[in-house]
């Protein structure tokens, strides 16, 4: 990057070089985790370049001291510079939905289209959010209380992971299962990252969305335990919004409906602007 930090970054080659299809830039959630969405970059094979990353002070990426959305969303244009496109369909999962919104605001002739990928949306969502994952949780509440707030070893560290991201699923139980590649990974969690990137508003939501002219399309699973109107009441500040819903899917719908997903994923992209 321009202030000497170095990205990792992986891409997959599309078809053709120069297909008429814009090339796809992944943005990963957290913030403070790193890419895991290789899986979803796999749904786009055959169909245009892939490109994912790490964010900076994330996963395989160098630390940095400064870790502001501002930063963030200039990392993703130098990004776009650098693999060589003049516009790119840009998907956000997560706080990464909100991190590619921040980018199609800000640039808003860089992003031929935008995939909200279960984002937050706008008020407050927090509450009823975690309500549901403390009930998701309860088969392992005893065992998540003594592991929570304390330094864990490596394995502990793991078995805390697949409890906290087993309520992310539409069944917990296969949750636990599903979560444990992801959950074994060696990076650490970066929590100034955490902290410091959620300090955006609603205010600054609703501004990216009505500013980005691209179409935006607003992806939400049917059992996420974030509330899906969150998300809709942002989707109604967007100026071409797109409502698609993922049935009997949680918060990472490709890993339990990825027919359901990839059908989506590909509209995202045939319908870019040119």
């Amino acid at each position: 990057m321009s202030d000497g930090v170095r990205l990792a970054t992986w891409t997959a080659a599309g078809p053709r070089v120069g297909a008429d299809h814009p090339a796809v830039i992944l943005v990963h959630g957290g913030p403070g985790l790193w890419d895991y969405l290789e899986p979803v970059g796999a749904l786009l094979a055959g169909l245009t370049t892939v490109h994912r990353y790490d964010q900076r002070g994330c996963g395989r990426s160098s630390a940095s001291e400064v870790l502001t959305m501002e930063r963030f969303v200039a990392d993703l244009d130098e990004l776009r510079i650098a693999f060589g496109h003049e516009r790119v369909v840009v998907i956000g999962h997560s706080f990464g939905a909100t991190l590619a919104l921040a980018y199609a605001g800000t640039h808003p002739d860089r992003v031929a289209g935008l995939g909200y990928l279960d984002g937050t949306g706008i008020g407050d969502w927090r509450t009823a959010s975690r309500a549901e994952e403390a009930r998701r949780r309860m088969p392992w509440a005893e065992r998540f209380a003594a592991l929570d707030g304390r330094e864990r070893t490596r394995a502990e560290e793991t078995e805390w992971r697949r409890i906290q991201w087993a309520s992310d699923y539409a069944d917990p139980a296969a949750g636990y299962d599903l979560a444990r590649g992801m959950a074994e990974a060696p990076h650490e969690i970066n929590r100034v990252a955490n902290r410091s990137l959620m300090a955006f508003g609603d205010a600054d939501q609703i501004a990216w969305a009505a500013t980005a002219g691209c179409p935006i399309t607003f992806v939400h699973g049917t059992a996420d335990p974030r509330p899906a109107e969150n998300v809709v009441a942002l989707a109604a500040y967007a100026h071409l919004p797109r409502k698609r819903i993922v049935s009997g899917a949680g918060h990472l719908p490709w890993v339990e409906q990825p027919e359901q997903v990839r059908e989506i994923l590909h509209e995202i992209v045939l319908t870019a602007q040119p």
